[in-house]
């Protein structure tokens, strides 16, 4: 079966980099899912959560924004951001999120802080995800936000 490289960069690192037979990333026109011979697409990418499939395993990260470019062969993802699921602490994520809530709502009547505010919860509401889909996945429970 043929393999697409893939490779995700924020500007602290290189997440990943490798052969994959497929990837689902999110975008500001929704969820695309690249394969091998994939038509050339340069597209943006939004706060969501990105799946790599290789062979059996399922690789999931959170990621903000960013660009995508595919060109059949490869993908590259310049994101903003990005973690792996096993970089995630649920706790934290949790505290982030209520403060970029309260945030939302403190800036509600100043239009780039709310923008701001908005993007930091949409970050973080996808980090909590792919969270608790590693816990949910690995078994056992989830560890409660304090």
């Amino acid at each position: 079966m043929k393999k697409l490289q893939f490779k995700i960069v924020t500007p602290e690192r290189i997440v990943f980099e490798g052969a994959v037979d497929e990837v689902v990333m999110p975008t500001v026109d929704g969820e695309i899912a690249v394969l091998p011979n994939h038509i050339p697409l340069v597209t943006l990418s939004k706060a969501g959560v990105l799946r790599i499939k290789q062979g059996s395993e399922e690789i999931v990260m959170a990621v903000s924004g960013g660009i995508i470019e595919v060109d059949g062969k490869k993908v590259v993802v310049l994101a903003d951001t990005a973690e792996r699921a096993d970089e995630l602490e649920e706790a934290k994520i949790e505290k982030a999120r209520e403060e970029a809530k309260r945030l939302m709502t403190e800036k509600r009547h100043d239009a780039e802080g709310f923008a701001e505010a908005s993007a930091g919860l949409e970050r973080e509401l996808a980090r909590l995800k792919v969270a608790r889909k590693r816990h949910a996945t690995h078994g056992g429970p989830r560890p409660t936000s304090e």
